[in-house]
């Protein structure tokens, strides 16, 4: 029993391992804007990968703020609720409260059943980078990353990547820090995010939802930190909008705009 358990396991994980070396749209971060953005992309059929460097998707979602798992969507977003089947309570104001357990088990379910592979425990730690533009990521184990061990990665191809990281804007940093290159921003260059304002990035989390470079869109609070704008605390309802313009962005660019 021990053996065929063993044998199931990894026979599934390398062949979908095998199946999406190479993909479509690579997702760098399992946070609200990445996931949204995978649930969106594979229900039209787009080969999706989604990464992420912790054990489980979610990002900050799950923690709702000081770890009280109640988080807030303003009505611009309460249709995205609608459609994943995410119940909300109004709050007054425009805004509505959610059970951050239900809202980020949801879309972690949509993807998946949509058909993004999602990995965890993987840590993107390099771009790859041809003819000037962005065209996959090189990843290693989470593990071996923080130890600092002496093991080379794999690399994951595809069309086009999305650093949905967050704060960190992990991917862009790594790309302008090693290439030097201009990125397609007023600035040209990473700023890094401000103080909190959740009204100023609520609105420029979707602003600057946009390709910073080909081959690299943004999403999420890394489209605030890229930009120089400021973070938002645990409002949400900007994060899924950011996935679904991201989402449209890069369909539309693989001439598969619905």
């Amino acid at each position: 029993m021990e053996l065929q358990i063993s044998k199931a396991i990894t026979e599934a994980w390398f062949a979908k391992l095998h199946n999406h070396l190479d993909s479509e749209v690579i997702i760098v971060g399992a946070g609200p804007s990445g996931l949204l953005c995978a649930a969106e992309l594979s229900a039209r059929k787009i080969k999706t990968t989604l990464i992420e460097s912790k054990l489980a998707p979610g990002g900050g979602m799950w923690g709702g703020a000081m770890l009280f798992n109640t988080i807030v969507i303003q009505a611009q977003a309460i249709h995205i609720l609608d459609k994943y089947s995410i119940r909300y309570q109004e709050s007054g104001d425009g805004l509505y409260t959610v059970d951050a357990a239900e809202a980020t088990a949801a879309l972690i379910y949509h993807a998946a059943h949509n058909g993004a592979a999602i990995f965890t425990g993987i840590a993107m730690e390099d771009v790859l980078v041809k003819d000037d533009s962005v065209c996959g990521v090189v990843a290693n184990w989470t593990p071996v990353k923080r130890l600092d061990m002496h093991v080379d990665p794999l690399s994951f191809t595809s069309r086009y990547v999305l650093d949905a990281t967050g704060h960190p804007c992990e991917v862009i940093n790594v790309l302008t820090a090693k290439n030097g290159v201009k990125l397609n921003l007023p600035s040209g260059k990473m700023i890094g995010e401000r103080s909190m304002n959740a009204e100023a990035g609520e609105i420029a989390c979707v602003d600057y939802t946009s390709q910073v470079y080909p081959g690299l869109y943004v999403s999420g609070m890394a489209a605030c930190g890229v930009s120089g704008s400021n973070r938002m605390g645990p409002i949400f309802g900007g994060m899924l909008l950011s996935g679904v313009k991201a989402a449209n962005l890069i369909a539309q660019a693989l001439g598969k705009a619905q």
